[in-house]
């Protein structure tokens, strides 16, 4: 493979999405976090889980290359930690900051959980049909799936919270 008439190795394509993922991940954090200041986190959320499927969408339907390689991978970067100020934000703003921490932890270990499911099944979908061609789509599916199920979150504060804060 050639990229501007310079022979490219696979491995250092890999390398280079890898550093774009990285560096979008940082500005994909900061405009997210951006963006909560006046929309509903649970609206920033649900589009951003959108996009991500129309990425993973758009990846699968243009032809393989170097580009769309490393334009997924800028994509996916900008999308894949935007979730952690928006999740923060709301569950803070849901539940308040007295136990922010240990529900941020819990949201954290669910991640966790979900990437490790998400790598094994790969891998097994792989064994079995010898492509990854059906966990792609899966992947689609769990990202519509995360777009409806934050379009349906009531952004307000528990019971808890409402009465203090008639109270003060």
């Amino acid at each position: 493979m050639t990229v501007f008439g310079r022979p490219v190795s696979a491995l250092e394509l890999g390398g280079w999405a890898v550093g774009l993922v990285g560096l979008f991940n940082l500005a994909g954090s900061l405009i997210w976090a951006g963006s909560a200041a006046g929309t509903p986190k649970k609206d920033m959320l649900a589009l951003l889980y959108a996009l991500r499927a129309l990425a993973f969408v758009m990846f699968l339907a243009l032809p393989l290359s170097w580009l769309s390689v490393l334009a997924f991978a800028a994509s996916l970067g900008f999308l894949w930690l935007g979730t952690v100020p928006l999740t923060s934000g709301l569950v803070g703003y849901m539940f308040g900051p007295i136990h922010l921490s240990m529900l941020s932890g819990i949201v954290f270990f669910s991640h966790q959980l979900g990437s490790f499911f998400g790598g094994w099944g790969a891998g097994r979908i792989y064994d079995l049909r010898g492509d990854y061609g059906l966990m792609w789509w899966i992947s689609v599916g769990f990202g519509v799936f995360a777009t409806l199920l934050h379009w349906c979150i009531r952004e307000q504060p528990v019971p808890r919270l409402a009465i203090a804060a008639e109270a003060a």
